[in-house]
């Protein structure tokens, strides 16, 4: 018989569609650094057994130049397209935002995605090529290429400088979230506007970090509800409202991640955890793109 796994929750966004609060992504482990066309078989099983599993929210981005991978899995998978909610990023090209949406589509086999974001804001110091490239992801939007429009590793004067001239708010900001880098100003002014966040590298101070200060809570609060330390990060992530992405290559920690969806950390086991991961700070991913002891 079939495993019967938990349904993950959905989160709505700001203009009205909603995603799926855990993800399974195609970035960090299964980063390609050098000749994308050679097409990694493992990566196309591993996206059709967590398809299978229940993840159906599927994140890629053109940096990780796994979206041929991407969109093998999905055609091979057999699942209905609507059943699948398809993120995809830009970075080479952010000012022709178009040509790089439907280059993307072109290698995913897809005729849109659910959500484009551009993946980071320094790759320019102007202001206005920022509001350049925001106002063609406006463009694509309206022309249905992608369900939502949001943003990637964006700072507050990120945001500040976008929401001068945007006509069409971000829907989500997805940046690296754990207990180790919380983001308390930029979480503040996601809520303010009405941005969800979505969170990469949730696992941390468990994978990277390990040793710190929230490893006794972890550990208590993993024998509390009979789970493993990364599924009580997962649900911290959840219960906050903020949208966690694996990228596990092993079928048993992929399972066992839905297990997240299965129970709910009380308020006062919240603020703890959160209270405590303040007392480290640690960046995982781009740490040459921000100061050392930065906190945004």
């Amino acid at each position: 018989m079939a495993k019967i796994y938990t349904p993950i929750p959905s989160l709505k966004l700001n203009d009205g569609t909603s995603m799926p609060m855990l993800g399974y992504g195609t970035g960090t482990a299964w980063f390609k650094s050098g000749d994308d066309t050679k097409v990694d078989r493992i990566l196309i099983d591993t996206i059709k057994k967590a398809i299978e599993m229940g993840y159906t929210y599927l994140d890629g981005g053109e940096m990780y130049k796994t979206e041929a991978e991407l969109g093998i899995a999905i055609q091979e998978s057999g699942t209905d397209r609507s059943k699948l909610y398809v993120v995809a990023k830009v970075i080479n090209n952010p000012l022709d935002v178009e040509g790089s949406l439907r280059a993307s589509l072109k290698k995913l086999q897809l005729d849109y995605v659910d959500q484009y974001l551009i993946h980071h804001a320094w790759w320019t110091s102007s202001p206005a090529d920022i509001q350049k490239s925001w106002a063609q992801m406006e463009a694509v939007q309206a022309l249905g290429l992608t369900k939502s429009i949001g943003v990637s590793n964006f700072r507050p004067q990120d945001f500040e400088v976008l929401l001068r001239t945007a006509k069409v708010v971000p829907a989500i900001n997805q940046i690296e979230f754990h207990p180790y880098l919380q983001h308390n100003a930029l979480i503040e002014l996601h809520k303010k506007h009405g941005v969800a966040t979505s969170a990469y590298g949730p696992l941390t101070p468990i994978v990277k970090a390990a040793g710190g200060p929230v490893d006794e809570a972890l550990a208590r609060l993993a024998k509390k509800y009979a789970v493993s330390e990364g599924e009580v990060l997962l649900r911290w992530c959840i219960d906050q409202d903020i949208i966690p992405i694996t990228t596990s290559s092993k079928e048993q920690r992929l399972s066992d991640y839905l297990r997240a969806a299965t129970f709910k950390l009380n308020p006062s086991e919240i603020q703890s955890l959160k209270e405590i991961g303040e007392n480290k700070h640690f960046r995982g991913f781009y740490t040459n793109k921000f100061e050392v002891n930065d906190r945004t």
